[in-house]
């Protein structure tokens, strides 16, 4: 899932904050952007599993532009993130389903040379999700 990432400076401790307007109140204040970007990896996973944990859905990240077009502050940098929920959808479990064998070759060619995709469950999954959050 591609979450936008609010970026602003506070000007008095020179500190960056890092946050994710679709998980409100996932916010990291670090040194530098580059270590608010691996601490809001961090923070999000946290987020993630609190929300996993209580059995609440996980927000879809809204389009890029859409929070530009709402935002009034024009000192914020945007940056974006791709981040895999999978893991914070709850327990796997194990189901029949009938495809096409070309589908399946093509399926398996595909995760056989993409390090994003491990496995043939987890590319079927990513692409279930990209199409159930599409807008």
């Amino acid at each position: 899932m591609i979450y936008a990432v609010e970026i602003s400076k506070n000007e008095l401790t020179k500190e960056y904050v890092l946050q994710v307007p679709d998980l409100p109140g996932c916010q990291v204040v670090e040194q530098s952007v580059q270590q608010g970007m691996t601490a809001l990896n961090d923070a999000m996973a946290a987020h993630l599993q609190i929300l996993s944990e209580y059995g609440e859905k996980i927000p879809s990240g809204l389009p890029l532009d859409s929070h530009i077009s709402q935002s009034s502050d024009d000192r914020i940098i945007w940056a974006m993130i791709d981040f895999d929920i999978v893991p914070f959808m709850g327990k796997s479990q194990k189901i029949n389903v009938t495809l096409p064998e070309l589908l399946i070759k093509q399926i398996d060619d595909r995760v056989s040379k993409s390090a994003e995709h491990k496995t043939r469950s987890g590319f079927i999954a990513k692409s279930c999700l990209t199409e159930l959050n599409r807008v």
